[in-house]
């Protein structure tokens, strides 16, 4: 049985494709009317776009979350990676600024509206600096379900409506302005950037919002050794009240006792009681400052720290280009939105064949 030959293909030619290359070079140089007069409207409107785009500035902090954990845990995490094994991801965290969880927590609405209810200045919130930069209390004030200027103040209780915008700001602000990202999955930087068109309420709203989830955080995780610690030191303070008493009532005894006539027996019992309560109270509250300690030193260890690497200082960068890019990018585009039309209408073309 004799083996099929296939055709071969035809041989790639490139002659129609220089011809419609020409072609459509002649039909550009033929339209150079047309093409001249988008460039300058693509110039102008670079230049018109720059002018009316506002300016945006972008503050970014970087910080490092640091936390004591378990030396067993470690021993084991150690060991396994040694093997290419990664018990942490395996296993998960607790701490809610532990691995990812960062990511979410600095985007946590209530932390974000905890944030905006702080003064920008003597008289406004950054709440009502957003809304006013962002146009927003002009468009709430022309809709008929809000009709009027609406304010943030700091310190005192919203309404049911003042609430309900402020969750429109905070959706916008998550959506729009806040980004929060782990640069390097290995390492423990996580970036916080916030961009807006205010210079002062970008590096203000990004620095407070660090710090109201790093409070959040270390009283999450601290809060059950905290009230141990509070009520030892009440009792300590107590007991230390109680003993100063008996250690005076006790001397009292024995400068009485002196003087007693050895007939009578009560101030005999009278001192050795006191000095026996006095002896057990010592010894209760030396084991109650024992404990006191003790629990110190460990809401010390569990105390995690978050260090912040790079503070947004003044000035802040901005998206803010020079006018002649803007205008260049625009006659770019105007350029090859002509020449696709040009490409489009042009008639019928050369085919190429393969």
């Amino acid at each position: 049985m004799q083996p099929k030959i296939l055709p071969e293909d035809s041989a790639f030619e490139t002659q129609p494709y220089k011809e419609q290359v020409q072609a459509f070079i002649q039909l550009l140089f033929a339209k150079w009317k047309l093409l001249l007069v988008l460039a300058v409207l693509g110039f102008v409107g670079g230049l018109v776009y720059h002018w009316i785009k506002p300016v945006e500035y972008i503050a970014r902090t970087s910080f490092v979350v640091e936390e004591s954990k378990a030396g067993s845990g470690n021993l084991m995490s150690a060991l396994a990676g040694q093997f290419g094994f990664d018990l942490g991801s395996l296993s998960g965290t607790s701490g809610v600024l532990a691995g990812d969880n960062v990511l979410q927590l600095l985007k946590s609405g209530t932390l974000i509206k905890q944030t905006l209810l702080t003064p920008y200045d003597a008289k406004k919130s950054l709440a009502d600096v957003y809304a006013e930069t962002q146009d927003l209390k002009t468009k709430w004030e022309g809709k008929k379900k809000v009709g009027k200027w609406i304010d943030f103040p700091v310190g005192k209780k919203m309404d049911r409506l003042q609430d309900s915008l402020l969750k429109v700001v905070v959706q916008k602000i998550v959506e729009k302005n806040l980004s929060v990202l782990k640069p390097d999955r290995k390492l423990g930087f996580f970036e916080l950037s916030v961009i807006s068109r205010d210079e002062a309420f970008s590096q203000l709203f990004c620095t407070r919002l660090l710090k109201v989830a790093t409070d959040f955080y270390v009283n999450t995780k601290t809060r059950r050794l905290q009230s141990n610690v509070q009520r030892l030191q009440a009792k300590a303070d107590s007991l230390a009240s109680t003993l100063n008493k008996k250690t005076y009532s006790a001397a009292e005894t024995d400068r009485l006792l002196l003087n007693a006539n050895p007939v009578y027996s009560a101030p005999t019992v009278s001192a050795e009681i006191s000095s026996r309560d006095k002896y057990v109270q010592a010894t209760i509250y030396g084991e109650i400052i024992k404990n006191l300690e003790i629990s110190k030193t460990a809401m010390i260890q569990e105390t995690p720290t978050v260090q912040v690497v790079d503070y947004p200082d003044l000035p802040l960068n901005s998206t803010e280009e020079g006018w002649w890019v803007k205008a260049l990018s625009g006659m770019m585009a105007a350029l090859v939105a002509g020449g696709v039309m040009v490409f489009l209408t042009g008639g019928e073309w050369p085919k190429g064949k393969h």
